[in-house]
C-alpha cells in the first residue's frame, strides 16, 4: 500500500480538544519508560520534543526525571494554547517551555542534549526534513527515542487496527487513527531515511503490530 498522506497540521480547536482528552495515559508514560529504559545515565539536562501536542509528554517526562527541561514544539496554535494551559495547571512553566514553531524551520539558541517525538513523522510530507532537524537541533552523543506508527499493508488491515484498538474512542479519534496509519512509514523506509542522512547509530525496532521505534545516539 502506497503511502497516502494527511493534513501536516492539527488545527481545528475542537479536534484538538477532543486529542487533548483522550486516555493515552498507557502509551504517553509508556514513552517516557522507554526513554527511561534506553538512557539510564541521562537524569538531567535539556530535552526537545518535537510534536509534543498537548504536552502530556513532557509533564509526565519532567516529573520523572526532575533534573531535566523540555522544549515543547509542536507548529500548531491551537494545539500550543492547550499544551500552555496543561502545563499552566501543572505547576511546571518553570522546567517546561512551548514553542509554535515547525521543526523543518526551528532553531534553538545552543544544541539540546536528547531529542523524543512521538507520532510526528507521519505528519510529515518529506521525513528527511525531520531526521536532518535533529542533526542540527542536537549535540552531538546526544540521546534520541523517536516513535511512530507503522504503515498497515493494506487499507483493510489499517481498519482492522482501528477497530482492534480504538474501538471505543470518539469517531474523530477513530477516522485520525486511520489517515495516520495511512500516512505512516514502513520499517524499510524509516531504515532507509536513517541510511540516506548516515544516522547510522540509530536503530530501529518494531516492538508491536502498529509501531516502531527509533533509538540512539547521535555522532
Amino acid at each position: 500500500m502506497q503511502r497516502t498522506l494527511e493534513p501536516e497540521l492539527m488545527e481545528d480547536e475542537a479536534q484538538c480538544l477532543v486529542y487533548a482528552k483522550a486516555d493515552f495515559e498507557e502509551e504517553n508514560q509508556g514513552f517516557v519508560d522507554r526513554f527511561r529504559e534506553y538512557y539510564p545515565d541521562l537524569t538531567e539536562g535539556h530535552v526537545l520534543d518535537l510534536g509534543c501536542g498537548p504536552a502530556d509528554i513532557p509533564i509526565r517526562f519532567v516529573r520523572s526525571l526532575p533534573g531535566c527541561r523540555v522544549t515543547g514544539v509542536d507548529a500548531s496554535p491551537a494545539m500550543i494554547r492547550l499544551a500552555e494551559e496543561a502545563v499552566r495547571k501543572a505547576g511546571l512553566a518553570d522546567r517546561i517551555m512551548l514553542r509554535c514553531e515547525r521543526v523543518q524551520t526551528l532553531v534553538l539558541p545552543e544544541p539540546a542534549d536528547a531529542a523524543i517525538s512521538n507520532s510526528l513523522l507521519h505528519h510529515l510530507p518529506n521525513p528527511l526534513q525531520f531526521w536532518h532537524g535533529l542533526r542540527k537541533l542536537l549535540r552531538p552523543g546526544a540521546s534520541v527515542l523517536v516513535m511512530d506508527l507503522l504503515r498497515p499493508e493494506s487499507p483493510e488491515e489499517a481498519q482492522a487496527i482501528v477497530d482492534c484498538y480504538a474501538a471505543d474512542e470518539p469517531a474523530v479519534l477513530r477516522r485520525d487513527f486511520y489517515h495516520s496509519l495511512l500516512a505512516a512509514f514502513t520499517e524499510d523506509e524509516v531504515a532507509a531515511q536513517l541510511a540516506e542522512l548516515n544516522l547510522s547509530r540509530l536503530l530501529i525496532d518494531v516492538p508491536d503490530d502498529r509501531h516502531w521505534v527509533v533509538g540512539g545516539r547521535l555522532l
